[in-house]
């Protein structure tokens, strides 16, 4: 992008008023994590500090999976990591914004990026957008709504109070589960998938408690993915 970049009090209010129409999935999805959070023993304010600093929900459901009493904090913050991996991929498309950015205006903004800001602005972006702000203020709205609905979500929690094995704490299982139906490409993804989903279930196995199948099943599933590339070229 020869353009230059800029960051204008103008695109964080664009970002923020366009970004309104995803706050409706991000509702129930936090209200869903704070529920959860209440039921593995967090209190209120840690489960509000964990959904305003780790700020992801997927992770965030992963890793109360695996907690316990006492916490497995390297377990869960491990897991949380390996979830958050694909961040790494993400960012670097955002580059020509991003590479321009100093600051607070960078480090803001990669904060509060998540999957639907982040479409919404590499969409801004190929549109021509020239506005790096529209990641931020997309972003910054969504991290406030997300920080509300867990808080609710918690205080329902506890007044529900849902019994253990309830539904509700299989949310990060259906998460995932949901997130795959949506990146279906064709019959080519069985292999990898298969691949992955036996990785995955050999190794929660053999390491059970632990969060090694995640990184197993991530790994023999790109390889065997890679490998399909491969053969077809």
């Amino acid at each position: 992008m020869s353009e230059k970049v800029t960051f204008t009090g103008a695109g964080i209010r664009r970002g923020m008023r366009d970004c309104i129409p995803l706050l409706i999935g991000v509702t129930p999805f936090g209200i869903v994590c704070g529920i959860v959070a209440q039921g593995t023993g967090l209190s209120w304010l840690e489960s509000s500090l964990l959904s305003g600093l780790c700020y992801a929900g997927s992770a965030q459901l992963v890793a109360l999976a695996n907690w316990g009493h006492p916490a497995g904090v390297v377990a869960a913050s491990f897991t949380a990591f390996v979830v958050n991996l694909r961040l790494a991929l993400m960012g670097p498309v955002l580059s020509p914004w991003l590479d321009r950015l100093r600051g607070w205006r960078l480090w803001g903004s990669l904060f509060v990026m998540a999957d639907q800001n982040w479409a919404q602005a590499v969409r801004d972006m190929n549109a021509g957008g020239r506005d790096a702000g529209v990641l931020f203020g997309s972003g910054a709205i969504m991290w406030v709504m997300w920080v509300i609905t867990s808080a609710v979500g918690y205080t329902l929690g506890s007044i529900v109070r849902p019994p253990p094995g309830h539904p509700l704490f299989f949310a990060a299982l259906a998460v995932f589960v949901s997130m795959l139906a949506s990146m279906w490409r064709g019959r080519g993804d069985v292999m990898p998938w298969l691949v992955a989903a036996i990785a995955a279930s050999l190794v929660a196995r053999l390491l059970p408690g632990t969060s090694w199948y995640i990184v197993a099943g991530a790994l023999a599933g790109s390889l065997a993915g890679g490998l399909r590339d491969h053969y077809k070229t």
